[in-house]
């Protein structure tokens, strides 16, 4: 199980604009994007280096609530997903 230092949440900016990808309870971001897709894909190559690719990457929707999470690499089953 990844401890939080592994996790990273991509979360929508308002006061900039754009989104932010942050570690639970940092003042700052690790990075500023104009896209959704650009953050998640920065979260995902945070997670591999920092956490060996076990940590989580929650994803939040427009609307503030966290619609999906995305797991390290490491955390990854070889079964497909079914869901």
């Amino acid at each position: 199980m990844a401890n939080n230092d592994e996790d990273r949440y991509v979360v929508q900016n308002k006061d900039r604009g754009g989104w932010d990808v942050k570690k639970e309870n940092a003042e700052r971001s690790s990075g500023h994007f104009n896209t959704q897709k650009e953050a998640i894909d920065r979260a995902r190559e945070i997670v591999d280096n920092t956490g060996g690719g076990r940590g989580d990457i929650r994803i939040q929707g427009r609307d503030g609530k966290f619609r999906d999470s995305d797991s390290g690499r490491k955390n990854e089953s070889p079964r497909k997903d079914t869901r």
